[in-house]
This record gives structure tokens, sequence and C-alpha cells, in this order.
């Protein structure tokens, strides 16, 4: 994890191919099983992955609270990247990457760039960790879709 100007950068190697990887960031049920930190369970109204296409979620916190969520995606490169752009709350643009390395292992990049940086002041605070439970949560469902 490293933290840029204004922006979050949290990468992972995932014991999984590519092509699964990028499955489980593009399919809206497979998505939804695993975006957000430990304890947060998702209901998607909206979720259509292609540019322009809209993404609106909740995001059920393990203490109750709901956390409405709006964002549109910018571009979709199968197998190499996904980029949209977090419109509620404090605003983002998120790179995704996918690079596929020996042994049918995958690396992601995930990158936050705010356009505050009072917003990205303050999302660091949580996003850091929240970000890695992220990943926890991809890793446990990628092993689970493996066999």
């Amino acid at each position: 994890m490293t933290v840029g100007e204004n922006e979050i950068i949290s990468t992972r190697e995932f014991d999984a191919p590519r092509e699964l990887v990028f499955r489980a960031w593009t399919t809206p049920d497979l998505l939804a099983r695993w975006w957000g930190p430990q304890g947060f369970t998702n209901t998607f109204h909206e979720c259509d992955i292609r540019p322009g296409g809209a993404w609106r979620f909740i995001m059920h916190g393990p203490n109750g609270v709901d956390y409405p969520n709006h964002s549109v995606f910018v571009e979709i490169v199968p197998l190499e990247r996904i980029v949209l752009d977090h419109l509620s709350g404090h605003e983002f643009r998120v790179t995704a990457t996918f690079e596929g390395l020996e042994g049918g292992r995958t690396k992601v990049a995930f990158r936050q760039l705010f356009k505050n940086t009072e917003e990205f002041e303050q999302a660091k605070t949580y996003c850091v960790e929240g970000n890695e439970q992220n990943f926890d949560r991809l890793g446990e469902l990628l092993a689970e879709l493996a066999f």
C-alpha cells in the first residue's frame, strides 16, 4: 500500500488466473459478495458494467448504518483495467489494473485518486485498512471459485 498526493494505491497478488479475478470484478452477483470491508454486505440497485454505465448500491455496515454509493464506469478493458468515478460522498476515481503473473497468479493494483485534498485526508484514515479488508474478501471468494 502506498499513499501519494491525494491518492491511495493498494496492491495484492492473488493465487487465481487473471480471467477469474476480472470476472469477480465484472459480474454483479460476484462483486456484491466481496465488495467492501469485513462485515459489510451490499444491495445492488444498478450495476451496468460498461463505459457510461451506472453502479448504484447500498453498503450495509455491521453497525446497522447504510452507505448509499453511486459510481459511473469510465473505461473497461477486458482482463486489463477498470476505471470508475465514485460520485457519492467523497469523489474519487478508481483505476483497477490486472496483471497476469507466472503460475496462474494475478496482481491487482487498486488506485483511488481523490478530487479534493480535504476529503482525501479524511478518507485515508479508513480507506487504507478498508481496501486491505476488501482484498481479503476478494481472496476468499477467489479461493472458493477456484474449487
